[in-house]
């Protein structure tokens, strides 16, 4: 039986270092991906908590500078505890919209920031967490390192809901574990606008035979607040990032067309009989794998760096 699913995404910059303001922007912009019957609206990368794009954060080889330091401070304000009031509000703000929404987030776990993706039910619910695997270059000075352990696919009256975040979508074993996953919702919030995202998203979505929906963040200097630091960005109109949103389905058919024009909302229809007809000659992690010479094993568990181990019954804690 076929089924439709509406779904939009969304080009809009976060209000840097401004966390209640660009809730309330997100507010706005799900209101809209819902009045224009969307069931689920993808948001951008590090849309919560900002995406810093063209700060260095005072980091040079073998030094720090006390600036850097404070911009590091700020951004680690603007982050949000997973879950936490941020986390309940987008939850409200999925439920009062009747919405699944992916949005990105920069999350704050003791000491460390992480670029994560959450994914939540029309009812609010914390359906699933995304850490980054790998943050590219500069990011990892501001980003640590997600594990295995934060790899969902959510089940979903919709479909299969999962996230992957930027770059990672350049790891081929990664997009392997979430073909594994029965992923069909395939959703890519980015902070990459360049003109090789559209065939890299064409190229998953025919590899996985699912429909990938990617958000970029549009965002421009004057976007920022007046002391923002970005490297050579000090007009007011310099883009820092343009936009690019899109969605194409599992043969690689763009339904949205990348647009640089601009924060927008924008929309596609999704026919999940596509799925299944493009599965019919290519399934790359059934009839078109070759177990016997090639195999991924991926590791879910925490990889915490302390545990501790609790006395057993009838052990005094201090016995050594």
């Amino acid at each position: 039986m076929t089924r439709y699913v509406k779904a939009a995404v969304v080009q809009a910059g976060t209000v840097l270092f401004d966390t209640p303001k660009t809730l309330a922007k997100l507010a706005d912009l799900a209101r809209q991906a819902s009045a224009g019957g969307a069931e689920i609206a993808v948001f951008p990368e590090a849309f919560v908590g900002g995406y810093p794009k063209g700060l260095d954060f005072g980091a040079r080889l073998g030094s720090r500078t006390p600036g850097g330091r404070e911009d590091f401070r700020r951004y680690y304000d603007s982050a949000i505890a997973v879950p936490g009031p941020e986390t309940e509000e987008i939850g409200r703000i999925a439920r009062i919209n009747g919405l699944h929404l992916v949005v990105g987030v920069i999350e704050r776990g003791g000491g460390t920031l992480y670029c994560t993706a959450l994914i939540f039910g029309p009812d609010g619910s914390l359906l699933g967490k995304h850490r980054k695997l790998m943050p590219t270059a500069l990011e990892r000075l501001v980003w640590g390192f997600g594990d295995g352990s934060t790899l969902p696919v959510a089940e979903t009256g919709i479909g299969r809901i999962g996230a992957v975040i930027c770059w990672e979508n350049y790891m081929p074993l990664l997009r392997t574990a979430m073909y594994a996953k029965g992923i069909e919702l395939y959703c890519a919030p980015t902070a990459d606008d360049r003109e090789t995202w559209l065939p890299t998203m064409r190229t998953i979505a025919m590899e996985g035979r699912c429909f990938v929906l990617s958000a970029c963040q549009y965002l421009t200097r004057g976007d920022c607040p007046s002391d923002y630091g970005a490297a050579e960005a000090e007009e007011p109109s310099t883009v820092l990032m343009r936009g690019g949103a899109l969605i194409v389905d599992p043969l690689g058919n763009i339904l949205v067309e990348p647009s640089f024009e601009g924060e927008a909302v924008r929309f596609a229809e999704l026919d999940f009989a596509a799925i299944a007809r493009g599965k019919y000659d290519f399934d790359v992690v059934g009839h078109y794998a070759r177990p016997d010479v090639f195999r991924l094993t991926v590791d879910t568990r925490p990889q915490a760096p302390v545990s501790f181990t609790a006395p057993q019954a009838g052990e005094r804690a201090d016995e050594e």
